[in-house]
C-alpha cells in the first residue's frame, strides 16, 4: 500500500495535464534538436551555437525553458546537467557534441537530447550511437518487464560498461508533466522503486568515454516502440 501512495504521489498531474499536448511538445521537441543540430558547424564557438539554438526554439514558439539551452561541444560534453561548460571551445572537424533542451511551449514540458559528430572519429560515431541503442535497451526492458525506476538504472549500468562505456548516474531521469514537473516531483528516475508510467518519465542516458575526453547523451520520455522511428 505504501508503494502505491508513494507512486500516486510522485505521478500525480497538474490541471493542465493534456497527453495529446505532451506528446505534441515530445514532436516539436525533436524536430527544434534536428534544426539545431543542422546549423553547428565545425569552427563555431560553443557560446555562439547556444545563442543560435535559443534563437531557433524562440522561432518555433518557445515561451520559455524549464532548464537552460545546453549545447556541449568536445570536452564538455562530458560535463553534467548544470555544470557551467569550459569557456571558448570550438566544435572540430572530427568532433563529438550533444543538446539537450527542455522547453515549454504554452502550459507543456518538453525534454529532449541527442549526440552527434562531425567528421570521421569512430569512437566518437559509436558513443554517440551506445547512447541511443543503451536508451532503447533500458526503454525496451521497461516496457517488456515493468522494471522499477531504480532497476532501469542498475540496467543501464550494465548495458553501459558491455559496450565500453562508463554511466553517468548524476543524470539519472526524472518527471515531466505540465509546467512545472518540479511542484510535483523533483527526484530522479533512478531511485524510483515502482514501474514509472509512460509518458510521465524521461529516461536520460550520459556516456563516458573510458579514456579520452569526450562523451555522449540521448533523452526522450519512457514510451513503448510504436512511438519510435529509429
Amino acid at each position: 500500500m505504501e508503494a502505491n501512495l508513494e507512486q500516486s504521489a510522485l505521478e500525480g498531474v497538474g490541471p493542465a495535464f493534456d497527453p495529446q499536448q505532451l506528446m505534441a511538445v515530445r514532436d516539436k521537441t525533436r524536430q527544434a534538436i534536428a534544426l539545431i543540430a543542422a546549423a553547428m558547424r565545425p569552427g563555431m564557438l560553443e557560446e555562439d551555437a547556444v545563442e543560435l539554438a535559443k534563437d531557433i526554439l524562440a522561432e518555433r514558439g518557445m515561451l520559455r525553458g524549464w532548464h537552460d539551452v545546453y549545447v556541449r561541444f568536445g570536452r564538455n560534453t562530458l560535463k553534467t546537467f548544470g555544470a557551467a561548460s569550459d569557456p571558448g571551445v570550438r566544435l572540430g572537424d572530427d568532433d563529438i557534441f550533444f543538446i539537450d533542451i527542455g522547453p515549454v511551449w504554452k502550459q507543456w514540458e518538453g525534454d529532449g537530447g541527442d549526440s552527434f559528430v562531425t567528421g570521421a572519429d569512430p569512437e566518437m560515431a559509436r558513443c554517440a550511437a551506445d547512447a541511443r541503442a543503451i536508451f532503447h535497451e533500458v526503454r525496451r526492458k521497461w516496457a517488456s518487464e515493468g522494471c522499477s525506476g531504480r532497476e532501469l538504472y542498475r540496467f543501464a549500468e550494465d548495458c553501459a560498461a558491455g559496450r565500453g562505456w562508463a554511466l553517468n548516474l548524476d543524470l539519472s531521469g526524472h518527471r515531466l508533466a505540465d509546467f512545472p514537473h518540479a511542484a510535483i516531483h523533483e527526484g530522479p528516475l533512478a531511485e524510483v522503486d515502482f514501474t514509472p508510467a509512460r509518458m510521465l518519465w524521461v529516461l536520460e542516458i550520459h556516456i563516458r568515454h573510458p579514456s579520452r575526453p569526450f562523451g555522449a547523451f540521448f533523452e526522450d520520455m519512457l514510451l513503448e516502440d510504436a512511438c519510435f522511428e529509429e
